[in-house]
């Protein structure tokens, strides 16, 4: 595998940091950080630039707090100043990684996400034999049990520019033995680079042809269960061995009876919503909260749930 180097140089140019800065305030316009960080932006991306060139550059330290939706998770931000830096960084090095993920993993990539996901799980089902199996798996404590030094060797099969993968690296210190920070934007492409060799190792080694992951829920389709119970005991071994997970949970089902996957329950031949979001837009009709009301009508578009969501709505006029 060819490694590229000479990175560190691309990545922080003026005119790199620039458009870093443009891609990091684009959702966070109405934020503190960024009006501050604007009023004088000539001034930070010049500092920023110096401190980087110099090697003085270091990311502060995240402010961390607690999100309760879907599940607690302990979330951490970064400065807004670093923000910027990583998506220098971003911009570089996703394409770099991207090619060699396979098609059917669906999180935190451009022209995938939770929609693309159902689509495929669905019709991954379509084309099982009615009398096979799923195997659905998901990782236990997934961000938090990554190891920073596979995270490392990882990364450095495809880049030998050292001090561009230390920079990285200080990104996914978050002050404990393990794991990388939740809420960091190369967290997201960190958990596609730690779980891609699982993906492979599924595909190639185990002969998967319906296969998709998103982060770290996954499922194989159309097995027979002799075949989802070998491969479930493989892929136990397979993530202790060479990354040091372990799953959470694992369910071999019938086809027929449908996949609980990525926000939706799916069938063959129809699609719903989970319980919990039909709650979630009855709550949000009840408070008038308008965005809300929006984001859960588009998530469920393409799904059986989104006409009686409507009736709902009109009713509640």
């Amino acid at each position: 595998m060819k490694r590229i180097g000479h990175l560190y140089e691309q990545a922080f140019t003026p005119e790199a940091l620039l458009t870093a800065f443009f891609d990091a305030s684009r959702h966070k316009r109405m934020t503190r950080a960024c009006f501050q960080f604007e009023r004088r932006l000539a001034y930070h991306l010049d500092q920023l630039h110096a401190e980087l060139q110099d090697g003085s550059y270091c990311p502060r330290p995240y402010f961390s707090f607690m999100v309760y939706e879907p599940k607690p998770r302990l979330i951490y931000a970064p400065a807004f100043r670093d923000l910027v830096v990583q998506h220098a960084i971003y911009r570089l090095i996703y394409p770099l990684f991207n090619r060699g993920f396979i098609d059917q993993s669906f999180a935190c990539r451009k022209g995938k996400g939770t929609h693309a996901a159902a689509d495929y799980a669905q019709a991954a089902l379509q084309n099982s034999p009615a009398d096979s199996y799923t195997l659905k798996l998901d990782i236990r404590r997934f961000f938090y049990r990554i190891d920073r030094a596979t995270l490392r060797r990882q990364i450095e099969r495809k880049v030998k520019d050292r001090r561009f993968v230390d920079l990285m690296m200080a990104f996914a210190d978050h002050g404990e033995p393990r794991g990388i920070p939740i809420g960091n934007l190369l967290s997201q492409l960190y958990a596609l680079i730690y779980l891609d060799p699982l993906d492979h190792f599924i595909k190639r080694e185990l002969g998967v042809r319906l296969y998709c992951r998103y982060v770290d829920d996954f499922v194989l389709f159309g097995l027979t269960r002799r075949q989802a119970v070998e491969y479930r005991s493989r892929i136990v071994a397979f993530l202790a061995e060479r990354i040091g997970l372990e799953l959470s949970r694992s369910t071999i089902a019938p086809t027929r009876r449908g996949l609980n996957f990525v926000g939706y329950r799916t069938w063959a031949s129809r699609r719903f919503v989970r319980k919990h979001s039909l709650f979630t837009f009855r709550r949000s009709v009840r408070r008038g909260d308008a965005a809300s009301i929006a984001a859960c009508l588009g998530h469920a578009r393409r799904t059986h749930s989104l006409a009686a969501m409507r009736r709902y709505l009109e009713q509640s006029q």
